[in-house]
């Protein structure tokens, strides 16, 4: 099972191609791993039919757990032709692929499809003073036709965190990919083929944001939307689906920001941010952008930074003890240059990084960038309150709880924050008072599926996870039977 030299959208169980395509360009050289078949907007009329038309919603909830762990099955067998797509499309590490991105997502598909099956309804007896009784009981329902659009950041991941759960409530799906990150996505939907889902049920149509998704969010035969990605995007689907009043589901854009306390376990802090800060070269909505060091601290903190910065190997992604490869494309390594050009404008000190590495071969025509520290910024220039999205973080020092708090609150966004310190009072003290979705105290990118994920602010709105995630996906329905005496 490999990705063919032509992806092509997968509607009503049949692959159908289009007249127009593009090009799908591997951002460790630049080379070009496959053409796009473009999904046209007949072809998005027919995935929102079939859709409706599905009998997945049909089925009872154990025969669609069944079939959801058997997507799960055929996929851990295909592992490593995910893997090998997986790293093409973005430039990642074989480790992370191997450890994170693959596992979860077959994972994603087991988790809900078992926890479906446990998801309790309510039910009450109502007594009134007048002696009326009455049983009432809800049910859950599919909300109907579901429209996925993922990034291209975690694009297996990411996918799946939103296809498993919505189908395991019945809904059948219109998914869309990234442009620059189709490839799992298409061999997705071959094992969705392969393993005999009900044709409507999963829908894959590919394309460029513009052409594609544009008109999938405006389709009025769409019940729900659901979104991960920038909070510009986010605001221009928020307006698009106001006309029909339907659900919506954002995980957006973040200026994430990590504080170190005085009490910190310094050695564990400054791996800890390294870590949150240049992971998937800082292409994580997670990753930290900002980073508050205790005065005490911070001339320590700043050096050994720099020393697990170059100590970061980057190379080619299959390669042993690689940690970060390239970004994802040209388009957004220019914007990430930009921001570093930006930093030194507003009179930020390059503490580290700052540009593109030089290798001498084929990887200099791809998207590499360094992994980059700054320092002496206020926290309203323009590089802390903007997030960048690359391998870079700016490092400040402060003097106290009270200030630091209010400090990291100052931003429009919400997603996310990191607290180093080895005092218990404090870690509960302070982190309910930061303003985000997600604290984590002495730890990063640490997940239970069960909890709620999600940010405030530009950061998105809703939650995912566990319970979180089957509420947004069905609609309950409250019977009242009246109860004769």
């Amino acid at each position: 099972m490999t990705a063919p030299s032509m992806l092509a959208s997968y509607i009503n169980g049949k692959f159908i191609d289009s007249e127009h395509y593009f090009d799908n360009i591997n951002p460790v050289d630049g080379s070009v791993i496959s053409k796009i078949s473009e999904a046209n907007h007949q072809m998005i009329d027919e995935a929102v039919a079939a859709a409706k038309a599905s009998k997945w919603a049909q089925l009872t909830v154990n025969e669609r757990s069944i079939l959801l762990n058997k997507v799960a099955d055929v996929m851990r067998e295909r592992e490593q032709a995910f893997i090998d797509a997986e790293m093409a499309d973005t430039g990642k590490s074989l480790f992370q692929v191997q450890t994170i991105d693959i596992p979860r997502g077959t994972a994603n598909f087991r988790f809900f499809a078992d926890l479906v099956k446990f998801s309790a309804s309510e039910s009450f007896i109502t007594d009134t003073p007048q002696g009326t009784k009455a049983l009432n009981y809800s049910v859950n329902k599919p909300l109907g036709v579901v429209a996925i659009i993922s990034p291209w950041n975690l694009p297996l991941l990411l996918a799946t965190w939103k296809i498993a759960p919505a189908m395991a409530c019945g809904n059948s799906v219109i998914f869309k990919p990234s442009e620059e990150t189709s490839s799992t996505a298409f061999l997705l939907a071959q094992v969705m083929d392969e393993v005999g889902i009900p044709k409507g049920a999963f829908n894959l149509v590919l394309g460029r944001g513009h052409a594609v998704g544009d008109a999938i969010t405006s389709h009025k035969e769409i019940d729900a939307i659901t979104f991960t990605g920038a909070s510009a995007t986010g605001q221009k689907i928020m307006a698009s689906a106001a006309a029909t009043v339907k659900p919506i589901s954002f995980e957006l854009g973040g200026k994430n920001s990590a504080v170190v306390f005085n009490d910190a376990d310094i050695d564990k802090a400054v791996a800890g941010v390294a870590r949150s800060t240049f992971t998937n070269c800082g292409q994580v909505c997670l990753c930290t952008e900002k980073v508050y060091v205790h005065r005490s601290l911070f001339s320590e903190f700043v050096n050994k930074l720099k020393q697990q910065a170059a100590a970061i190997k980057i190379g080619y992604p299959s390669d042993k003890d690689v940690f970060m490869g390239p970004l994802v494309s040209k388009v957004h390594q220019q914007k990430v240059l930009s921001y570093y050009q930006l930093a030194r404008e507003e009179g930020a000190i390059v503490e580290h990084g700052g540009g593109v590495p030089k290798f001498g071969d084929a990887r200099d025509s791809g998207c590499y960038i360094d992994p980059t520290i700054l320092t002496g910024l206020d926290d309203h220039a323009r590089i802390n309150q903007e997030e960048i999205f690359g391998p870079v973080c700016h490092v400040s020092p402060f003097d106290d709880e009270a200030e630091v708090i209010k400090r990291v609150n100052d931003t429009p966004y919400g997603l996310a924050a990191s607290l180093w310190t080895e005092n218990l009072s404090r870690a509960h003290r302070v982190a309910p008072q930061i303003d985000v979705g997600l604290v984590w105290v002495n730890t990063w990118f640490l997940r239970d599926l069960r909890t709620p994920f999600g940010g405030t602010k530009l950061s998105g709105v809703g939650r995912e996870g566990g319970q979180h995630s089957l509420a947004f996906y069905s609609e309950p329905s409250n019977i009242c039977i009246h109860i004769d005496q």
